[in-house]
């Protein structure tokens, strides 16, 4: 009797061809776009980019905080029960999660981070809540929801975006809607942003960084939102101001302006010395 025809087999694929097949896959599919988790009114925008609903963001999510004011400097306020600070308490800290999520662009690693879980949900310990300074994220946030699409630099460390604001004011960054001014040159308006240095690299000198002479490479700093503009007074909000969102007043001169011309800053608290203009589209 003639033997049957063999079938062919099915030989399982070789483990060692599997990652390199699932690598080939991976890097077929594109990434999402950056701002594919922000919401379409903002995305789109549904209006213009302008300083009026940037200032009304910011003054919203300091009266969710309870409309702190925090004008001591920060070695002269009283001590706070480390498990009591605001970024941890509930509906707090999820809010501090939105400024991260939404502030950075889509899948960085940093936007899984509420005010006290780190990117795998682990609730990190009040005394290392510096590891996850959340005022950068703040700003970004603000602008996001404004509407200001990829004008801005989002980043979870302010000498990014003023970084970027630099090299767009000598011409480098015509993408970026910031201009750099320094402190004496220029009187700050609602929605545009004012910023101080805390030193370079570990550094404990505060105070040190000027527009001229920005390190070339990552500085610490802080920045927040004017909201206000009194004469010889600005009121400012930033985030993680005493581990909350806080309105600050800022003295100025009579011009407006955050220091005298040629001279140092005019707040004994902090060394505001960089003012960014935001380019609104009204």
């Amino acid at each position: 009797m003639p033997r049957p025809l063999d079938r062919p087999r099915l030989r399982p694929l070789r483990l060692t061809v599997l990652p390199a097949l699932v690598a080939f896959l991976a890097g077929c599919v594109a990434p999402p776009p950056r701002d594919a988790h922000v919401p379409d009114f903002a995305r789109r925008p549904y209006e213009p980019f302008n300083r009026t609903a940037a200032v009304a963001i910011a003054l919203r999510e300091w009266r969710l905080f309870g409309s702190p004011v925090v004008d001591a400097a920060p070695d002269e306020r009283p001590p706070v029960d480390p498990e009591a600070k605001p970024e941890r308490l509930p509906g707090l800290w999820q809010r501090v999660g939105e400024y991260w999520w939404l502030g950075l662009d889509a899948n960085d690693p940093d936007g899984r981070w509420t005010g006290k879980h780190d990117g795998t949900g682990r609730v990190f310990p009040a005394s290392e809540d510096g590891e996850y300074a959340w005022s950068a994220a703040f700003i970004s946030y603000v602008m996001r929801i404004a509407g200001a699409g990829p004008r801005f630099p989002y980043a979870a460390s302010h000498w990014i975006y003023i970084d970027a604001a630099r090299a767009a004011s000598l011409g480098r960054r015509p993408d970026v809607a910031l201009r750099a001014e320094a402190a004496d040159r220029v009187a700050p308006e609602p929605g545009d942003l004012i910023c101080f240095g805390r030193g370079h690299d570990n550094s404990a000198m505060a105070g040190d960084i000027r527009l001229e002479t920005l390190p070339d490479g990552p500085f610490a700093g802080h920045c927040a939102i004017v909201v206000d503009a009194a004469p010889g007074m600005l009121s400012v909000v930033g985030g993680n101001v005493a581990d909350e969102v806080a309105l600050t007043h800022v003295p100025v001169t009579a011009a407006g302006m955050l220091a005298a011309p040629g001279g140092p800053a005019i707040d004994p608290r902090y060394p505001w010395s960089i003012v960014l203009r935001v380019l609104y589209d009204h």
